[in-house]
């Protein structure tokens, strides 16, 4: 099952530069629907009041994580 790690976008200013980084909020899960359509189900790590949330592939690490729960 193919999975996403779902994140939100932080701009900060380092110095003169803006940079963003990118905060864990929770995970995409792809998932075939009964009808063979393929649908997504999120799983939030906490409430989220974001108006913006962006969706990674794992890295190794969080994938062995994720698979162990």
């Amino acid at each position: 099952m193919a999975h996403y790690i779902l994140t939100v976008p932080v701009t900060y200013k380092d110095g003169t530069t803006e940079k963003t980084s990118f905060r864990r909020v929770g995970v995409v899960f792809e998932n075939t629907c009964e009808n063979g359509d393929t649908c997504l189900s999120l799983k939030l790590d906490f409430p989220v009041g974001a108006t913006e949330l962006v969706a990674f592939l794992p890295k190794a690490k969080e994938a062995e994580e994720t698979d162990e729960a």
